[in-house]
């Protein structure tokens, strides 16, 4: 269930649930396990850049985090799967 955000918050991006759904289908997790998509800015004053962060926490065991240097509209299928999968370029 989605619920609709406070009167003058931006509502969050469809790719932020796009990247969410096929991070449980790339790691196939179970339905008590939380995926967080969440973008951050960082940077100095007049040099912000977003990037955006991936968590998976499960109900039991150890949380994950991954942080992708971008935003969440340039990160493309083939490279979360190199991230999560643990196969990114180096």
């Amino acid at each position: 269930m989605y619920l609709q955000p406070r009167p003058g918050i931006a509502w969050p991006s469809p790719r932020l649930r796009e990247l969410g759904d096929a991070v449980r289908a790339l790691l196939d997790l179970d339905d008590d396990t939380a995926v967080v998509i969440r973008q951050l800015s960082r940077g100095t004053a007049g040099h912000h850049r977003l990037e955006t962060v991936v968590a998976v926490l499960p109900m039991d065991g150890e949380p994950h985090r991954w942080v992708l240097h971008r935003p969440a509209e340039q990160i493309t299928d083939q490279e979360l799967r190199a991230i999560l999968l643990g196969h990114a370029p180096r």
